[in-house]
C-alpha cells in the first residue's frame, strides 16, 4: 500500500501492514510509468494433474442444482423454500465480499466482535474455505495476478479462471508464493483461528445441514426439495456469482483507471456480485472499502453494509482513495473510458453538446 495515498493516521497500525499491496507501483514516480507490466503476464504450458474429491464434489453438487432448478420450474418447492435459499445465498455472499475479501484479506476497514462473529458465520456457510485460507489465496492473487503464482489466473482462459482452478492440484508457484505471504494478522486473530480450526465440523452444520432441516421442520418442506434447493442449488448459485468475479471480471470491461491490467469494470453485473464488479479500480486500490469509486448503493451492497454498520459504531476506520488520485490515476494509465462529471468536462464530446437540448435557455 501507499502511505501518501491511504493516509493512515495510525503509525503503529502503518508499521504493521501486511504487505498486500496494489497489483503494481507505478504510481510512486512518474519514471516508474515506463515499466510495462503487461510483459509479467503468464500462463507457461503445465501437465494439469486433477483434484479428484473437488471434481466429484462440483460435479455432484452441479447435477443436483439442475435437479433443484428443475423443483423450481415445475412448482414442486414451496415458496418459502425458495425465499429462505435466496436469502441465505446473499447474506452468505455478503460474508464473502464484506468479510472475507474487504475485512480480513485487505483490511480496508476494521469491525467489532459483533459484526466479525455475524461474518463468520455466514461466511461458513458460503463453504469457499476458512476466512485463513481464503484470505492467503486472495492476497497471492493481488501480489502475483495474472501469472503462474495466482490461484485463478485469467491468461488460461475463461474456464480455468472460472471452475478449472479448483478441478486442478495447485500450480506449484502457487504454493511457493503463499508460503511468502504475511498472514500474522489472522494468525492473532482467535475468532478467525477458530474459524479455521473447526472449519471441517462448522461448514457441512452450517451450510448444509441446517439449510436442510430448516424448511423441512418450519414449514414441512419435503427433504428432497430443502436439499436440492436450499442445500445444493443455494451454494452452486453463490459460488457461481463469485467465480464470475474471477473470469468474467479479469477477461471482460473497460480499465478507467489502468488499461494494463486485466481486470476490468463490469457494472452489468453489480447486483449479483454485491458490488464486486468494479475490478480494474479494486486492483489499483485494493485497500477501498468500497472496491470502486461510488460507495454504498444497490450497486454496492458490500460498501452498503459496512457503512450501515458504521453509522451504530460496529465499523470503523473505513479507507478510501482521494478524488483527487483517483482523477491522477485515470488521467495517467486509464484507456479514457471513465465517465464524464457533467457538462463541460473535457471528455464530453463535441456532438453531445451540439445536439443537447437546453430548455428555458436564458440569452
Amino acid at each position: 500500500m501507499h502511505s501518501h495515498v491511504e493516509q493512515v493516521s495510525n503509525q503503529q497500525e502503518f508499521d504493521s501492514v501486511t504487505g498486500i499491496l496494489n497489483e503494481e507501483d507505478l504510481e510512486v514516480t512518474e519514471t516508474a510509468l515506463e515499466k510495462d507490466i503487461r510483459v509479467l503476464k503468464s500462463a507457461k504450458e503445465r501437465k494439469l494433474e486433477p483434484a479428484w474429491l473437488n471434481i466429484i464434489i462440483i460435479s455432484y453438487v452441479a447435477l443436483g442444482s439442475l435437479y433443484g432448478l428443475y423443483l423450481l420450474l415445475t412448482n414442486s418447492v414451496k415458496l418459502k423454500t425458495f425465499v429462505f435459499a435466496t436469502i441465505l445465498s446473499y447474506s452468505s455472499g455478503l460474508a464473502i465480499t464484506a468479510g472475507a475479501h474487504r475485512l480480513w484479506t485487505h483490511r480496508s476497514y476494521k469491525a467489532k466482535w459483533p459484526v466479525k462473529i455475524f461474518l463468520l458465520i455466514l461466511n461458513t456457510v458460503a463453504y469457499q474455505n476458512s476466512v485463513y485460507v481464503w484470505a492467503r489465496d486472495h492476497r497471492v492473487h493481488h501480489k502475483y495476478s495474472e501469472t503462474d503464482a495466482d490461484p485463478h489466473n485469467a491468461m488460461r482462459g475463461f474456464f480455468f479462471s472460472h471452475v478449472g482452478w479448483l478441478l486442478c492440484k495447485k500450480h506449484p508457484d502457487v504454493k511457493a508464493k503463499g508460503k511468502g505471504i504475511d498472514m500474522s494478522d489472522l494468525k492473532s486473530d482467535p475468532l478467525v483461528m477458530f474459524q479455521h480450526r473447526h472449519y471441517f465440523i462448522l461448514m457441512p452444520l452450517l451450510s448444509f445441514v441446517i439449510p436442510t432441516l430448516i424448511p423441512m421442520y418450519l414449514w414441512g418442506e419435503t427433504f428432497s426439495n430443502s436439499w436440492h434447493v436450499s442445500a445444493l442449488l443455494r451454494w452452486f448459485y453463490s459460488v457461481n456469482w463469485v467465480w464470475c468475479i474471477n473470469s468474467v471480471c479479469h477477461l471482460y470491461g473497460n480499465k478507467p483507471y489502468d488499461k494494463r491490467l486485466n481486470p476490468g469494470e463490469n457494472n452489468q453485473i453489480s447486483w449479483l456480485t454485491l458490488g464486486e464488479c468494479f475490478h480494474n479500480y479494486h486492483h489499483v486500490f485494493p485497500w477501498d472499502y468500497k472496491t470502486a469509486e461510488l460507495g454504498g448503493s444497490m450497486s454496492n451492497l458490500g460498501a452498503l453494509f459496512i457503512e450501515t454498520c458504521a453509522k451504530f459504531g460496529l465499523t470503523y476506520d473505513l479507507k478510501t482513495v482521494p478524488q483527487d488520485i483517483i482523477k491522477q490515476r485515470i488521467m495517467r494509465t486509464g484507456d479514457g473510458s471513465h465517465p464524464i462529471w457533467g457538462w463541460g468536462d473535457k471528455d464530453q464530446r463535441p456532438e453531445e453538446i451540439a445536439n443537447a437540448v437546453i430548455l428555458e435557455k436564458r440569452h
